[in-house]
C-alpha cells in the first residue's frame, strides 16, 4: 500500500521528536552560529532522523533542513521537504517545553502537506492542505478560537513593527501578549490556544514557518503579511483565528 505524503510528514516529525525528547534536559554540546544563536547535538540528531525517514519513504524528493542545508536528486525538483528539527533551540537548551519539530512538503511554490510535532506533550498537528487535525485515533480536527485573546508577538530586536504593537494601550485592552519564541505558536493558533500570531520576520519559504503556516491555512485561519497582503519575503506575518480578529490586529499593526 502506498504511504501518503501526510503519513510520511507525520512519521518524519515523530522520528525527529523522539530523538529530541531523548536528549531533553540532558546536557548536550552546543555549536555556535553567531551571537546567542546556536545549534545543539540534539538539533543535528533530530534532523538526521527526519532525513532518514524522508530518504526511505521519498528518495526522489529534495530536502532542505535548518542544520544540513539542501540535498536531493541532481537537476530541478518539483518536491522539497522543509525541515526545522528543533524550532525553539534556546528554549530546548534551557529545559523549557516550548519547542517543536517542523516538517513541510513544498510542491512548486505551494506548501501542501505539513506536520508539527510537540515533543514535550507528544502531540502532532497535521494538515493535508485542505484541513488540519491533531494526529491520533480518531483524528481530531483543529478548531481555531478567537475568544482566548492570547497573541504571540515577535520580540526580536529586529522586529520593530511587532514590538511597536506592544506599546499600544488598545492592544493590551483587547489582547494578552505571549512570547513562546518558536513557530509552535502558529500551530497553537490553528489548535485554538492562541487567537493570533504576529511576527515582523522574513517568513516566506522558511523552514521555521512553513509547517505552521500550512497548519493555520488548513484550519481556516486568516494569514497575511503585516500589510494585509500575501505572505512574501520580508513583509512579516499575521495569523489570526478568524477574520474579525485578523481585521482588529491588522488595524493595530498598521495604525489604521
Amino acid at each position: 500500500m502506498t504511504t501518503s505524503d501526510t503519513a510520511v510528514a507525520v512519521a518524519a516529525a515523530r522520528a525527529g521528536a523522539a530523538v529530541a525528547l531523548a536528549s531533553w534536559r540532558i546536557p548536550v554540546a552546543r555549536h555556535g552560529k553567531g551571537g546567542i544563536d546556536f545549534a545543539t547535538d540534539a538539533d543535528l540528531a533530530s534532523e538526521r532522523a527526519v532525513r532518514d525517514t524522508l530518504r526511505e519513504q521519498r528518495p526522489d524528493d529534495a530536502v532542505t533542513g535548518e542544520e544540513y542545508g539542501t540535498d536531493g536528486p541532481d537537476g530541478p525538483v518539483e518536491r522539497t521537504w522543509l525541515v526545522d528539527p528543533i524550532c525553539g533551540t534556546l528554549n530546548y537548551a534551557a529545559g523549557t517545553p516550548l519547542f517543536a519539530v517542523n516538517v513541510a512538503l513544498r510542491e512548486g511554490e505551494r506548501v501542501r502537506v505539513a506536520a508539527v510535532a510537540e515533543p514535550a506533550s507528544g502531540e502532532v498537528f497535521v494538515t493535508d492542505g485542505a484541513r488540519a487535525w491533531r494526529d491520533g485515533s480518531p483524528a481530531e480536527p483543529l478548531r481555531p478560537d478567537p475568544d482566548n485573546r492570547l497573541v504571540e508577538v515577535d520580540l526580536d530586536r529586529r522586529a520593530p513593527r511587532s514590538q511597536a504593537l506592544l506599546g499600544q494601550a488598545a492592544f493590551h485592552e483587547r489582547y494578552a501578549p505571549r512570547a513562546v519564541s518558536t513557530s509552535l505558536g502558529l500551530a497553537w493558533v490553528a489548535a485554538g490556544r492562541f487567537a493570533g500570531y504576529v511576527a515582523d520576520s522574513d517568513v516566506s519559504d522558511s523552514v521555521h514557518y512553513a509547517a505552521g503556516l500550512a497548519l493555520c491555512r488548513g484550519a481556516g485561519c486568516v494569514v497575511t503579511d503585516l500589510d494585509g497582503g500575501e505572505v512574501a519575503s520580508g513583509r512579516g506575518l499575521l495569523a489570526a483565528a478568524d477574520a474579525a480578529t485578523h481585521r482588529d490586529l491588522l488595524g493595530l499593526v498598521t495604525g489604521g
